[in-house]
């Protein structure tokens, strides 16, 4: 799965979502993209799901990028353990996204594969989407 190399500290607070994106919020490298319209933890193992559906989608012809890194440690308690003693062991990484964020990218494909193609990869992601066209 993904995760982060190092980091400065091993735990985080959770944060907030308290405005749509400002950052990633147009298209940088291909002609379609996935944009979130909901605020959300991605989780690790959506990315890797996404990723396996958009690898094997592109694999003749086209090309897809990722726009997002799961950098967000989430804690998780043991089952059956008592509340208090402090904050639960990291479970797993989570991307934080916001509103407007672009998920991911594609080019080379025509807008049929790319509709169904997205669909698929909407259906394995925890947050609302919707597809963006580069205007040319």
């Amino acid at each position: 799965m993904l995760a982060p190399k190092r980091q400065k500290y091993r735990k985080q607070f959770r944060g907030s979502w308290r405005r749509i994106a400002v950052k990633g919020e147009k298209l940088n490298f291909g002609n379609v993209g996935l944009k979130a319209i909901t605020p959300g933890w991605i989780k690790d193992r959506e990315i890797e799901a996404t990723r396996v559906v958009l690898a094997r989608a592109t694999r003749k012809s086209g090309k897809y990028w990722i726009r997002i890194f799961p950098d967000k440690p989430f804690t998780k308690k043991p089952p059956e353990v008592t509340m208090g003693s402090g904050k639960g062991e990291v479970s797993h990484f989570v991307a934080s996204v916001t509103p407007g964020r672009v998920l991911f990218e594609i080019d080379g494909l025509d807008e049929a594969q790319v509709k169904n193609v997205f669909r698929v990869v909407s259906s394995k992601l925890s947050v609302r989407t919707k597809i963006i066209h580069k205007n040319i």
